[in-house]
């Protein structure tokens, strides 16, 4: 069933499916085996517009507007990742798509774990970019703090970009976004946890990255059974624009070994 409550999208690509009472958006690309594309807070799904082409060469892509984001609604006008994370199993479910591959910029990366430690059977490979277990006092202070005004240009521009129904959808992230900072229950994750992912995992982060130190992605690659860690030096959070970093030939390569 489609929802009704959603703004038309301006792509033929796309589609909005009802999950209880959120509508979530979604758009395919290519064909082969499922890769499902989650963005970072305040995006959508064409943060993944630069990479479609090389990852839908093999994979049929299933990009999200996650809750609340972009095309998504979200009546209850609350975001945690552990409730996003259902969001994309029924989704999923709904698809008919049982087991697949996945890649999560930081909020989407944290929907991941959510999801590979809560049904592990089903995630084949995943790719966490800039994603964290917990939230660091750093963290914290810059989600209290957060208001449109004083983001940085770029980040004012995305929400901009990916705010379909305009500054009241900014107004409500960046409330969400604010009211992270005292949530402890959300993003709680212990070694033992993390212990019982069996998706082969690839995490990316920037030695920079200000929200989450470089101990973080450290102590989650040791915890999660054979992850491979690629630390990006200079990178801050969400590393991958820089079009040095050859971030599509090395997450494709991670990804793939599993078809070679």
């Amino acid at each position: 069933m489609e929802s009704k409550d959603a703004p038309k999208p301006s792509t033929n690509r796309g589609r909005t499916l009802q999950i209880g009472d959120v509508g979530i958006y979604y758009e395919e690309y290519g064909v082969g085996t499922p890769l499902v594309l989650l963005h970072g807070f305040g995006g959508c799904s064409q943060n993944w517009l630069p990479f479609i082409d090389n990852f839908a060469e093999k994979h049929r892509l299933l990009v999200v507007d996650l809750r609340g984001h972009g095309y998504s609604t979200n009546p209850g006008n609350k975001f945690t990742h552990r409730e996003a994370a259902t969001d994309v199993f029924l989704l999923l479910d709904k698809l008919g798509i049982d087991r697949f591959s996945a890649m999560g910029m930081s909020t989407g990366g944290m929907i991941l774990l959510h999801m590979a430690t809560r049904q592990p059977g089903r995630i084949d490979s995943m790719v966490l970019i800039s994603t964290t277990t917990y939230f660091p006092d750093q963290a914290r202070t810059i989600m209290r703090r957060a208001s449109f005004s004083t983001m940085p240009q770029q980040v004012r521009e995305m929400y901009r970009e990916c705010a379909k129904r305009g500054d009241e959808q900014i107004h409500q992230l960046i409330a969400q976004f604010n009211a992270l900072h005292d949530n402890y229950d959300d993003m709680n994750f212990s070694d033992q946890t993390l212990s019982a992912i069996t998706a082969r995992t690839l995490i990316i982060h920037g030695d920079r990255d200000s929200f989450f130190p470089i101990e973080i992605p450290l102590n989650m690659c040791r915890a999660i059974p054979g992850a491979a860690l690629w630390i990006i030096p200079g990178g801050d959070h969400v590393p991958i624009y820089d079009t040095a970093i050859p971030f599509c030939s090395r997450a494709l390569e991670f990804l793939d070994e599993l078809q070679d």
